[in-house]
């Protein structure tokens, strides 16, 4: 099968062409950014390794030919998954790669805000010797972390958290803690008790219909006084407007977020101006290790397919 790169951002292809040749296949590296690109550039490719452009219902119609998309991470936003199965186009991400970076990433973040990491770096570099300015901070075994999301990233990072001596209370449509399975730790929870109870609450879940802006005014209004955010998934989870004023009240005490709706953040937005707000530019994901993982994964599946072999993570039921 004839194979594309739709559009990739990384600083090589080497670990993609070494599995390909290795299978005795070749690739085309494009750019493509709109609809249109992908209409007009990959009419005559079976499989496409994609990173953001954008496959649409008007793509698939307009690409007979296609047969497998695979996505270069875990999310599948810019890919119409309905239009895909109505198409026959196999959809695949790669959701095991980056688990512990991503993990440790909302662990670092966590605990920067909570210990006041870089407020009181500041304070120093301006001259201020004093403890003070960080006060309140409270022990680690005395916080309640809330985990919305108990998918393989949500439970490491609960787990690690556990072990620093956190209490863990976590939320999942579709997953239950259990003894069988030795997450018994976590107390199981609805949304709203999930809400209530956390001094620490850390998102791990996709963004769908249903969950968008799930953390608003009103959610907001139900946490605890001096709470902190943390989010590695997926901006669209947070309304940021609400954020940004819950920020200034103090409503929450801080947040850290390696996402936003928009990326990169606009320089206008609010949470820019707030020094109880740490941004990292999506990048949780990232390590060297990880960013090998993810292409060597995205390349074999693409093998795999091409060779007619089971695929490890297919998303649309053909």
């Amino acid at each position: 099968m004839k194979i594309v790169i739709t559009d990739l951002d990384h600083a090589d292809q080497n670990m993609e062409r070494e599995v390909f040749a290795k299978a005795g296949l070749e690739f085309a590296l494009l750019e493509c950014r709109t609809e249109d690109d992908l209409i007009n550039q990959i009419k005559d490719y079976e499989i496409a390794l994609n990173q953001y452009a954008p496959f649409t219902k008007r793509v698939f119609d307009a690409l007979p030919n296609l047969k497998q998309i695979i996505r270069y991470g875990v999310g599948v936003n810019n890919v119409d998954l309905e239009a895909a199965k109505e198409a026959g186009v196999q959809v695949c991400n790669v959701p095991d790669y980056g688990m512990h970076e991503v993990s440790d990433h909302a662990i670092a973040l966590s605990l920067s805000i909570i210990r006041k990491v870089p407020k009181m770096d500041k304070a120093v570099h301006d001259g201020v010797w004093d403890f003070t300015v960080a006060a309140p901070i409270r022990r680690f075994c005395e916080t309640t972390v809330g985990v919305v999301g108990l998918g393989r990233i949500g439970r490491l990072y609960a787990k690690k958290m556990h072990e620093l001596g956190f209490k863990i209370v976590g939320y999942d449509k579709f997953y239950k803690p259990s003894a069988a399975d030795g997450t018994d730790y976590i107390k199981g929870a609805s949304l709203d008790e999930v809400i209530a109870e956390a001094d620490i609450f850390a998102l791990f879940c996709p963004v769908t219909n249903e969950n968008f802006h799930m953390i608003d005014e009103a959610a907001i209004s139900r946490m605890k006084n001096g709470v902190y955010i943390v989010n590695t998934a997926r901006g669209g989870l947070i309304d940021e407007d609400a954020l940004a004023k819950a920020l200034k009240s103090g409503k929450i005490a801080g947040a850290a977020l390696d996402t936003t709706e928009i990326e990169p953040l606009p320089e206008n937005s609010p949470l820019r101006a707030l020094d109880n707000c740490q941004l990292t530019p999506h990048m949780a994901w990232y390590s060297e290790d990880a960013a090998l993982e993810l292409k060597r994964k995205v390349a074999e599946e693409a093998v795999r397919f091409s060779n007619g072999e089971s695929i490890n993570w297919g998303l649309v039921q053909l």
